[in-house]
């Protein structure tokens, strides 16, 4: 079947660039699309930038200004010149984020801390659907991807988004939103290679079905190699992966409009990860390979009723398989979500909905080390959400009040409610601040898992005895929702056209953490070994908070400077009954400090550059070492439609760890310098 749908993605990606090929020649005097143009540093003001619109923090168009939320946009224009090649990578220079590569395939992102490879405080949202896996309340970073060429902006929600989004949003969203296929309309080839041995592309073609009805298709590949690391060994952290998908929009009347997409896809990467034996050494290393596909169709229907007045009805089906070491993990979920705005009276904009969410898994034992039970499940999550945001003082004071209560079959009923108030004291002033509760509810491992975890070798420091100790973690029933009370404020300036300024301060306060609690030990396989079994629970404690800092500055109409910085501070605490000795460490697990500084030149003869340089402290908790990043980007348009560009990334530094493993242990690789060129032809 992953031959099959190879060949056929692969022929299609090769007859599709063949016919936008010749419908180029035939079209060649004719203006290609303006969304695909290059865009220059005159026309992203300050004021511009401002008043982007966002719609993660409000679930209603807003613009930037106007949120009562610490929030952070990449439009864009960020992302073709950013010289990323995936959403990660995107992500690196937003403050609050914090972004580690593992290996090629790999990351850790977290908003706020609590990182690692398990990071489980973060909701991703594609176009409205949720990538957020059940099995273990991360996102497998490896599966996720959209043309850049096709992002309309990524929106990023530091703090809770629970009152709206509902669990799990716990310190963050991350919101990528593509563009409508009217506004993709035209062909477009892009592809690459670079020094590491990998290479990209990706084809694109929108047209038009009837005179209000628009699609796009796109196919898209990438490839990178094993890395070498500074001593001259292969990691085997190879990956590839290849999608396809499309998009349709129609403008049924004036007031209907309906969006019908879809993505399929397949991949595969390796990684090293450690095997735990009985016998001396007790733990080495082996190559394994993930294998993993999906696919993902979903429909959104919207009606304005008026200018205050408009509804929402959304229903996707998402299906993902995943085949590694740990476990073969089938997911299909099924989604409907509504919601509906109107204003009451002349002060109040009432925002509210529901939603229905039924997922069937299927969990097969691979390796005889992790086992589930049941190893098949259908679980169901209800929800509903209203807010109602009160305007006190016609432009100048208003205030949010909202709350999301949902019910899930693990931990029941969970409500999580919200404050939030924004106040604008003078023109290009904002201030905002809110107090919310969120939760992020138990995962399928911690509540059904049995996982053979690592051995302790005998008389070590861990295991004085003499005989291996086998640890194994045992999901329970009784493992409830973590929790969180948030408080946030924040400050924005805007000094004329050419400086602003985006200021938040956050203080969370976290109950019903989790920890590995002791369960006995099982001495019916002794001489031989014995097994010391741990069980999932909830008994810690933690406060994080910190500062998170963003400037924008346009030093002429063709530089623009862009700067963050981020303070970040994890207390944990285990209760005074917990036999937990591991857990605390994660409070090491993210950089304290964090500064990035971006610049963007439009040089003359169509050349842009870019070039990027990011501070990331050390990370106690997992004995990683601070490190500076310099990327840099060259670009030049021939012209209109046509790019070429050279990416230069980690320039200053051959290697770096930027994160070790935790939990089912990934061997980490290093960073290195590496250097790549890409062909963009939009037509």
């Amino acid at each position: 079947m992953t031959i099959i749908f190879r060949n056929t993605v692969c022929l299609s990606f090769f007859g599709l660039s063949v016919y936008l090929g010749a419908v180029s020649i035939c079209t060649a005097g004719e203006d290609p699309p303006r969304e695909l143009l290059m865009a220059n540093l005159t026309e992203m003001s300050i004021e511009v930038l401002m008043n982007v619109e966002i719609l993660s923090a409000a679930k209603k168009l807003q613009p930037v200004s106007e949120s009562a939320a610490a929030v952070f946009v990449i439009t864009s224009e960020d992302i073709r010149r950013s010289g990323a090649l995936t959403v990660p990578d995107l992500l690196r220079t937003v403050p609050g984020l914090q972004v580690a590569r593992i290996n090629n395939s790999k990351w850790a992102i977290s908003s706020r801390g609590f990182g690692g490879q398990q990071a489980n405080k973060l909701l991703v949202l594609i176009d409205g659907r949720t990538v957020y896996s059940p099995l273990y309340s991360g996102v497998y970073w490896d599966a996720q991807d959209v043309m850049p060429e096709d992002m309309e902006r990524i929106e990023i929600v530091r703090g809770p988004g629970a009152a709206l989004w509902g669990a799990n949003a716990v310190n963050g969203v991350i919101s990528i939103l593509t563009k409508s296929a009217e506004k993709t309309q035209g062909g477009l080839i892009s592809g690459g290679f670079g020094s590491e041995g990998g290479g990209f592309g990706a084809t694109r073609y929108g047209g038009r079905l009837a005179e209000t009805v628009w699609y796009r298709l796109y196919a898209k590949y990438l490839n990178r190699d094993s890395t070498l690391s500074a001593d001259g060994e292969w990691k085997n952290d190879s990956w590839n992966v290849l999608r396809g998908g499309g998009r349709m929009d129609w403008q049924v009347s004036d007031r209907d409009h309906l969006t019908l997409q879809g993505d399929i896809y397949d991949g595969e990467n390796g990684n090293m990860q450690p095997v735990a034996s009985l016998s001396p050494p007790y733990d080495s290393h082996s190559f394994h390979e993930t294998k993993y596909s999906g696919a993902n169709l979903l429909t959104r229907w919207t009606r304005t009723f008026s200018g205050t007045s408009e509804m929402a009805l959304q229903l996707y089906y998402d299906r993902t398989k995943r085949t590694s070491t740990v476990v073969n993990d089938r997911y299909e979920t099924l989604d409907l979500d509504f919601q509906h705005r109107f204003d009451l009276g002349d002060r109040q904009e009432i925002i509210w909905g529901g939603g229905y969410r039924l997922i069937w898994d299927d969990l097969q034992n691979t390796s005889g080390n992790n086992t589930f039970d049941p190893e098949s499940r259908t679980t169901q999550l209800f929800n509903g959400f209203v807010q109602d945001e009160i305007t006190l003082v016609e432009n100048c004071f208003s205030i949010i009040l909202g709350a999301k209560a949902e019910h899930n079959d693990y931990s029941g009923f969970e409500f999580q409610p919200g404050f939030r108030w924004h106040w604008k004291p003078a023109t290009g002033h904002a201030l905002w601040g809110a107090v919310s509760r969120a939760v992020r509810t138990p995962s399928r491992a911690e509540n059904d898992a049995l996982f053979y975890q690592t051995v302790s070798p005998p008389f070590s420091s861990l295991n004085p005895g003499p005989v291996p100790v086998v640890v194994s973690f045992q999901g329970s029933d009784a493992f409830e929702s973590e929790e969180l009370i948030a408080y946030e404020m924040g400050y924005r300036f805007q000094a004329a056209k050419s400086f602003s300024a985006d200021i938040a301060v956050f203080y969370n306060d976290y109950g019903n953490l989790r920890t590995v609690e002791p369960d006995g030990i099982d001495f019916s396989n002794y001489p031989r070994h014995v097994v010391a079994n741990y069980t999932g629970a909830n008994k810690m404690s933690g406060e994080s908070y910190g500062v998170e800092v963003a400037l924008d500055v346009r030093v002429t109409d063709r530089w623009r400077l862009r700067g963050a910085y981020s303070f970040l501070r994890v207390m944990l605490h285990p209760d005074a009954d917990s036999g937990d000795f591991i857990s605390e460490v994660t409070e090491g697990f993210d950089p304290r400090h964090q500064f990035s500084l971006r610049s963007s030149l439009d040089l003359p003869w169509g050349l842009e550059w870019d070039i990027g340089g990011r501070y990331v402290d050390n990370l106690t908790g997992y004995d990683v070492q601070s490190y500076v990043a310099v990327d840099t980007r060259l670009s030049w348009s021939p012209r209109p439609g046509v790019e070429f560009s050279v990416v230069g990334q980690n320039l200053n530094d051959p290697v770096h760890f930027e994160l070790a493993p935790s939990l089912y242990n990934v061997v980490a690789t290093e960073a290195v310098r590496s250097v790549y060129a890409k062909l963009t032809w939009a037509f």
